[in-house]
């Protein structure tokens, strides 16, 4: 029971992360994207969600590429793409994290 309720918070954190590093997104505030969608790739990594692990590495190598830092986009495309390699799944749509 307990795990249960752990895993349905961890979805709630999640989601609300996601939520504040997308509006952090469009608001320009690419620091605050990346602090949030980081919390959300440890999520994903943490739950072994290939797709979310895909999905929130292409949003932080985005906000890289908005910074100015190239390198740091780089890395984290490429975590992408060894996500995608290692049973990604298909890479339609948004990645299933509830």
């Amino acid at each position: 029971m307990t795990a249960v309720i752990s895993a349905q918070s961890d979805i709630v954190s999640l989601r609300m992360s996601h939520c504040r590093a997308e509006h952090a997104a469009r608001s320009a505030q690419y620091h605050l994207a990346v602090l949030h969608y980081r919390t959300c790739l440890e999520v994903a990594e943490r739950r072994e969600d290939c797709r979310a692990v895909e999905f929130f590495a292409l949003k932080l190598a985005g906000c890289y590429d908005q910074m100015g830092l190239g390198n740091k986009a780089a890395s984290f495309r490429a975590l992408a793409d060894c996500g995608a390699d290692h049973g990604g799944g298909d890479h339609g749509g948004a990645p299933r994290i509830g």
